[in-house]
């Protein structure tokens, strides 16, 4: 049996975007978070606003928001 190819481009690139988005998905979901920093980041995905969030160092995965004195220290920097 031949592998089904893609209707067009898109649904190709489609495909593999959410075979990308499980993967990571994964690697999120099994990772301890062993160290985070305090970045900017996309609020959404379909949005240009960022916010200020704790993000893991290892899997990139949001893992908090920041207390008011957390946020001000980062501010310093």
């Amino acid at each position: 049996m031949t592998p089904k190819k893609p209707f067009n481009k898109v649904e190709g690139l489609l495909s593999t975007r959410r075979k990308i988005e499980k993967e990571i998905e994964k690697i999120q979901n099994n990772c301890i978070h062993p160290t985070k920093t305090i970045k900017q980041v996309q609020e959404r995905l379909d949005t240009s606003t960022l916010v200020t969030r704790w993000v893991c160092d290892s899997c990139s995965q949001i893992i908090g928001i920041p207390n008011n004195n957390e946020m001000q220290n980062y501010l310093k920097q």
